[in-house]
C-alpha cells in the first residue's frame, strides 16, 4: 500500500493513505541500520509503501520513494550532520518578522540560499504589518526592495488587518508548500486565518527574551480547505548551511550571479581576489553593501545562529 507522511513523531509517523484517512506506521529495522547522514530516515512530504499489521491495526514502512526535492537544516543532534525538514514540496514559504521577534536578513538568506540549491522556489512575507510604523516602515520598503529586485515573490501581511492575506491564499493554492520561520512571527494564526478548520496552537512572545515560544513541536503536513497542503515546522532558531562548497554559495546570491563569470578565477571567492567583479560591482553600487556582508557572514561562518 502506499501513502504519504503527514508527521513524524521520531519512532512513528503518520501515513495519509490514498483515500485520505490516517494510519500510524514504523519504519523496518534496517532503515536505522542504514548508513545515513540525516538524523530522520523518513521525513514529513515522503511517499512510502507500507504493509498492515492485522494484530495492531498500524503500518510498517518498507519502501521511501524517491524524493523529487527536500529541504535540510544542521541537526542538534551532534550524532548525525543534517535533518530533513520536508521533503516532495512546490514551493517554500518564509515567515519573517521587523518585531516580537525581528528576524534577521542573515537568517533569510540562509533560508532561501538553501532552497534555491534544492531548486524550491520561496515566497517571503513579513507578517505583523500592522506595527510597523515610522522608521519600521521605512525598513520593510527597503527590505522588500532587496528582495524584489532579486526576483522573489515578498510582500507584508497582517492578520488583524488582512493585509495581503488574499494574496497569499492565491499563492498556496493547489500546491504543497513548507512554511518556516521563527517561533513568534505568527506562522499559525496566520494559516488559521487564511484556511477554515486547520486551528494551529498559537503562541506568546516571552517578555523577557522577546522571542516566541514553541508551539510546533513535529513537522505536519495539512490539507487547505481552498485545495492545497502545507507542512507547518516547528520554529527554527537557527539555519545552518551544510553541503555547501564554499566556491557555490555565491552562485545562491541571485544579485550577484550575474557578475560570477566575469570575475578573472574562476574559483574566485570574492574576498581578497584580484579583478572581483562582484567586489567591483558592490563599489560601484550594482551590489548593495549589506548583501555582500551576509555572504561573507555565510562565506565565513560567522552568522550562524540569528
Amino acid at each position: 500500500m502506499r501513502g504519504v507522511v503527514i508527521k513524524s513523531t521520531g519512532s512513528w509517523y503518520s501515513v495519509r493513505t490514498e483515500d485520505k484517512t490516517s494510519i500510524q506506521c514504523r519504519i523496518k529495522g534496517k532503515f536505522r541500520l542504514d548508513d545515513i547522514k540525516h538524523t530522520n530516515p523518513i521525513a514529513v512530504g515522503d511517499w512510502v509503501e507500507y504493509t498492515i499489521e492485522p494484530e495492531h491495526n498500524t503500518g510498517i514502512i518498507h519502501t521511501i520513494e524517491d524524493r523529487k526535492n527536500y529541504i535540510i537544516r544542521k541537526s542538534s543532534n551532534l550524532s548525525k550532520q543534517t535533518h530533513i525538514i520536508a521533503s516532495n514540496i512546490d514551493q517554500a514559504l518564509l515567515v519573517a518578522s521587523l518585531v516580537q521577534p525581528q528576524t534577521s536578513l542573515g537568517f533569510i538568506d540562509r533560508f532561501i540560499l538553501t532552497a534555491e540549491a534544492y531548486h524550491i522556489p520561496t515566497i517571503i512575507v513579513f507578517n505583523k504589518a500592522d506595527l510597523y510604523h515610522n522608521h519600521l516602515q521605512a525598513i520593510l520598503d527597503d527590505t522588500l526592495e532587496i528582495y524584489q529586485n532579486m526576483g522573489y515573490t515578498c510582500f507584508s501581511t497582517s492578520v488583524p488587518e488582512s493585509i495581503n492575506t488574499e494574496r497569499l491564499k492565491q499563492i498556496l493554492t493547489n500546491k504543497t508548500t513548507l512554511i518556516s520561520g521563527h517561533s513568534g512571527v505568527g506562522k499559525s494564526s496566520l494559516l488559521n486565518h487564511l484556511s477554515n478548520g486547520l486551528n494551529l496552537k498559537t503562541g506568546s512572545i516571552s517578555e523577557f527574551s522577546n522571542k516566541g515560544t514553541h508551539t510546533t513541536t513535529f513537522a505536519e503536513m495539512f490539507e487547505l480547505s481552498f485545495g492545497g497542503y502545507i507542512i507547518d515546522t516547528p520554529g527554527i532558531k537557527e539555519f545552518g548551511l551544510v553541503d555547501f562548497n564554499e566556491a557555490e554559495i555565491s552562485h545562491y546570491f541571485l544579485d550577484m550571479k550575474p557578475y560570477i563569470n566575469q570575475c578573472r578565477f574562476n574559483n574566485c571567492k570574492h574576498l581578497n581576489e584580484p579583478h572581483c567583479a562582484v567586489k567591483n560591482a558592490v563599489e560601484i553600487g550594482l551590489i548593495r553593501e549589506e548583501r555582500y556582508h551576509s555572504y561573507i557572514n555565510i562565506l565565513t561562518k560567522q552568522d550562524l545562529y540569528t
